[in-house]
């Protein structure tokens, strides 16, 4: 069974930086599009990032873009978010996915991690 599993949320004071980790068994992210997306309180699920099968194709959202960076080992099924210069509106719990086309829509993706906090204190 396909599953993904977030790893490395926390808290964080602003300015500082985390690294996600989103390992996939059972072949979720075989020939796969990986994306990160996120969802504060009261809020909607928001897209954050995505990256190709291959890695040669990254999308960021405008709001993450230039602090936040997607990556991907193959060899591992492992998708990675690197975020730099957090600020408390990154505050969210962060998902992964994994779907056919790396799509800013989560309608695209067909699997989904259970989350992992991340929070940024001022």
């Amino acid at each position: 069974q396909a599953q993904l599993v977030e790893s490395g949320g926390g808290l964080v004071q602003a300015g500082g930086s985390l690294r996600l980790s989103c390992a996939a068994s059972g072949g979720a992210f075989t020939y796969r599009a990986g994306a990160w997306f996120r969802q504060a309180p009261a809020k909607e699920r928001e897209f954050v990032a995505a990256i190709s099968w291959s890695g040669d194709t990254t999308s960021y959202a405008d709001n993450v873009k230039g602090r936040f960076a997607i990556s991907r080992d193959n060899a591992k099924n492992t998708v990675y978010l690197q975020m730099n210069s957090l600020k408390p509106e990154d505050t969210a719990v962060y998902y992964c996915s994994a779907g056919l086309t790396s799509s800013t829509g989560s309608q695209a993706y067909k699997y989904w991690g259970q989350g992992t906090q991340v929070t940024v204190s001022s």
